[in-house]
């Protein structure tokens, strides 16, 4: 009803332009980090590791089968292991997005859904799945069309380039140190590259891809058809066919 406050609204606005006004006064070099910035990159990767840690036990339920100085140990290692593989997909694809605003004079911070962080931590435990918004890069500047589609591509820009160093770097290192926890780093950084990349160049709300298909839809069907791509690639198999072919293994 009119006058109430929409209890969705900390989940929504990491997808909607749904809250308050941003902050359009910014000081600082082209590198510039704030403090409010920085703690909420901190607190948005450790949240959506813990999510991912959670996951990989299977939700609440899977956990609830594991003594308790089991689950503890098994936790703290997953989670480690998802901010090594996920991480970087994350964070940087979010900083794509602020440096190439700053380079169009914009100012562009970081900002995490606190709320929208622990709904998507709940969906975790609940089903064993991820939905979460994490939180978004906010702009504020004067900017048209192109300089706001060029702002989006870059993030998915970004996993892509992160997909290939995964391919090509991890083929390399695999033939060096042949380990299998490297090898399911480089699958999930693969995996966790082409999901976020096709998903954020869908053409829906604030995602990414509906401002790059605003901008130019050449554009936009590029990258669309390159992410999902990758997706497809991931979901066959053969991305890490050509990784085990240049470490020289028969498999990973």
């Amino acid at each position: 009803q009119p006058g109430q406050p929409n209890p969705f609204e900390p989940f929504l606005k990491g997808f909607f332009d749904v809250g308050g006004p941003r902050v359009v006064n910014h000081k600082g070099s082209f590198f510039h980090f704030s403090e409010r910035e920085l703690k909420d990159l901190v607190m948005a990767t450790f949240a959506f590791s813990f999510a991912i840690s959670i996951v990989f036990h299977g939700g609440i339920f899977g956990m609830l089968e594991l003594p308790m100085g089991v689950l503890v140990i098994s936790l703290i290692s997953s989670m480690l292991f998802a901010l090594a593989a996920l991480g970087p997909a994350f964070i940087l694809h979010e900083l794509a997005h602020k440096y190439v605003a700053r380079h169009f004079g914009c100012w562009a911070e970081f900002r995490a859904d606190p709320r929208g962080l622990k709904i998507g931590i709940l969906i975790a435990l609940a089903i064993g799945f991820v939905f979460m918004a994490p939180g978004a890069v906010m702009v504020a500047g004067r900017v048209g069309r192109k300089e706001n589609g060029i702002i989006s591509v870059a993030g998915p820009i970004t996993n892509i380039t992160l997909f290939f160093i995964g391919m090509v770097g991890g083929g390399l290192l695999l033939s060096i140190f042949h380990h299998n926890v490297l090898a399911e780093l480089i699958i999930f950084w693969m995996w966790g590259n082409a999901i976020l990349g096709a998903f954020n160049m869908l053409p829906f709300g604030p995602l990414d891809g509906a401002k790059v298909k605003t901008w130019s839809e050449p554009i936009f069907w590029l990258f669309m058809a390159i992410t999902m791509a990758l997706v497809v690639s991931v979901f066959n198999g053969y991305a890490f066919t050509i990784v085990a072919a240049i470490a020289g293994l028969p498999t990973l």
